[in-house]
């Protein structure tokens, strides 16, 4: 392989880990940087508004189209539609077609997609733990840039 070339277009890997960043030290973070990283990918399809909430609600049960577009507040057919497939695909949500008529579609987390969870609700859990210092930091910083 050429010296400074990735291994495919989602390999996130550093291509000379010896290679010292500024600092010195090689930068673990640096996918963060390739907008073709597989990681940044996958980061930017788990962490969106939409795909959290999907992911909470069908945590605590299976749901059809119609009742996850209910549950979620400001959520256009089409955005539901998209963010359902975007999980399907990614093997987070299982889609069940049942062979009746009108056919009835449910979808459920899958094993993967409830390991998932489980890390959103530590990060929900830090933000309840932490809410108020991060109000009252808000408060200073809009006081402070308000003068």
């Amino acid at each position: 392989m050429e010296e400074g070339t990735l291994r495919s277009p989602g390999h996130c890997e550093v291509t000379d880990p010896a290679a010292p960043d500024a600092q010195g030290d090689t930068d673990p973070f640096q996918w963060d940087t390739r907008e073709g990283c597989e990681v940044r990918q996958i980061l930017d399809r788990v962490a969106d508004k939409w795909s959290l909430l999907v992911i909470a609600l069908l945590d605590r049960r299976v749901l059809r189209f119609t009742e996850l577009r209910r549950e979620i507040d400001g959520i256009s057919q089409r955005m539901l539609t998209v963010t359902l497939r975007q999980l399907e695909r990614d093997g987070l949500v299982s889609r069940t077609v049942h062979p009746v008529v009108p056919p009835r579609v449910e979808y459920a987390l899958t094993p993967l997609g409830g390991t998932l969870h489980h890390t959103i609700r530590s990060l929900v859990t830090w933000t309840e733990e932490h809410q108020s210092e991060i109000a009252a930091a808000r408060a200073s910083y809009d006081a402070y840039n308000a003068s």
